[in-house]
């Protein structure tokens, strides 16, 4: 007996479990199919929305383009970049730009002239294509700049002095007359008028109280190299990095002597622009053990300087391009040391008191350059287009509604204006052309896309045609009430 009332009660059970996974099966299908019908009338709700409402949002999108072109144009692909002389650690350093943009899908173009001056008034004219340059800090007036603007330092650029001949004690830099004993007779090369080099030579020997010599010779970096290896010139002044092609091969000829700048402090206590840079004993060249001694370069810094009109996004690409390139620990400058964003004398840009402060874009870290532009663009377009457009956005369902109801409302005009001439002037030879203009109402209502919203207001106008037809259909004057008719309402 217990046996089987555990039976019946298991089964009972089964059944019970079966019934509620039916109805689970039944529950998750009717939802499934709640949703499907959800989204389809969703779907055939924005259909026909954008059908009617194009007009507007064609004017929002119109909106939206001119001001993501106007006010935020996108960055050129190609731009202009001034590299100095051939051979110098401004083509080097700029040819490592060059790929970094390549990248970034940028074209970097360098174009090589005749040094710093060149380069500061071709970014200052307004119709010059050129963009950005590097340019030695202390070979101009800021004061007398306009439209430029700096991304801060990128490299050192050390005051190198070569020559041929006995080793120059230091004493022969200082004697009484504050005059340098060395440049007396000699062919000395002082760069070519214009250059960074020239400006920084000059500048030297003034404020050292050394005057210009009737044997000094102006040639370029190239030219000074390949004449004080042929012993055709005595000595020459170079200012360009440490890697620089020029530079190496001069450090490379066992024939010359390099000058060390003793009173290195002093000179940059007077031109504040210039750093100290130390060289340990044989940090040249082991085998030579050259320089025998530990020796102090005067350096100026490169600067990265750019027409201030420059794109944003461009300018946080060359910032990007200094921290990976120039970043890097070398010879004179330690891991992180550049970009520095040091006083320059050009005013810096405010894109890289931003970087200084905040560094790049967060996206510019994750995702391509070009899509990480394009999506900060459009952040900053839709911010100030929410504000004008989100006033516009909330009329729209209001919008359409009238635009609805006008429909309707027009259709309803007809048929009161059909009612109205046959309570005026019925004819019963006329009643079919009207039922047959009634079916053309009817029509143009079942055509009508009236949102659910509105169904009431949709199938009352159905049921007010439908009720003229009615009328119509009586046989007799459809609005002429017959005696009978009123006895029959009135009667008890």
């Amino acid at each position: 007996m217990r046996v089987g009332i555990s039976l019946l009660s298991l089964a009972l059970d089964i059944f019970a479990d079966w019934s509620s996974m039916g109805s689970i099966k039944q529950d998750i299908q009717e939802t499934a199919l709640g949703l499907l019908d959800g989204v389809r009338d969703g779907w055939n709700d924005f259909c026909q929305f954008i059908r009617e409402a194009w007009p507007l949002l064609a004017l929002l999108f119109l909106g939206l383009a001119g001001i993501w072109w106007y006010a935020d144009p996108p960055p050129p692909r190609h731009v202009l970049m001034a590299t100095g002389s051939t051979g110098g650690s401004y083509e080097i350093l700029g040819k490592k730009y060059a790929a970094f943009f390549e990248k970034k899908g940028i074209t970097l173009e360098l174009v090589h002239t005749q040094g710093a001056q060149e380069n500061i008034q071709r970014l200052s004219d307004r119709k010059d294509p050129l963009q950005a340059a590097f340019v030695q800090a202390g070979v101009f007036n800021p004061h007398g700049i306009a439209g430029v603007a700096s991304l801060g330092s990128v490299d050192y650029e050390p005051i190198w002095f070569f020559y041929r001949g006995p080793v120059i004690r230091a004493s022969d830099y200082e004697d009484v007359n504050g005059r340098l004993k060395y440049f007396f007779d000699k062919r000395i090369s002082v760069g070519i008028e214009g250059s960074g080099t020239h400006t920084q030579a000059l500048r030297l020997m003034e404020v050292s109280g050394f005057k210009a010599s009737n044997h000094f010779l102006y040639m370029s970096a190239h030219e000074s190299v390949d004449a004080l290896k042929k012993g055709q010139i005595d000595g020459a002044f170079l200012v360009d990095g440490f890697q620089s092609k020029n530079v190496q091969t001069l450090l490379a000829d066992p024939s010359l002597n390099l000058t060390t700048f003793r009173r290195a402090e002093a000179y940059a206590r007077m031109l504040p622009y210039l750093h100290i840079l130390k060289v340990p004993t044989g940090g040249f060249s082991l085998v030579r053990n050259f320089p025998d001694h530990d020796i102090q370069l005067l350096a100026t810094t490169t600067n990265l300087l750019i027409d201030d009109r420059m794109h944003p996004a461009l300018q946080f690409l060359f910032l990007e391009a200094a921290r990976e390139i120039n970043g890097k620990a070398s010879f004179f400058a330690d891991r992180g040391e550049f970009p520095f964003f040091g006083a320059t004398g050009i005013p810096e840009s405010p894109v890289a008191l931003h970087y200084e402060k905040n560094g790049s874009p967060l996206l510019m870290a994750y995702i391509p350059f070009w899509l990480a532009e394009l999506i900060n663009r459009l952040v900053f377009v839709f911010l100030p287009f929410c504000a004008i457009a989100y006033p516009l956005l909330l009329t729209l369902p209001g919008y359409r509604m009238k635009r609805m109801r006008r429909k309707i409302d027009r259709l309803y005009g007809v048929l009161k204006t059909y009612e109205y001439e046959l309570i005026a002037n019925y004819d019963d030879s006329v009643r079919n052309d009207y039922l047959k203009k009634l079916d053309l109402l009817e029509y143009e209502a079942l055509n009508l896309e009236v949102p659910k919203v509105m169904s009431g207001d949709y199938y009352a106008l159905r049921t007010s045609i439908d009720y003229v037809r009615n009328c119509l259909n009586r046989g007799v004057h459809p609005y002429q009430i017959r005696p009978a008719d009123v006895d029959v309402v009135v009667a008890p």
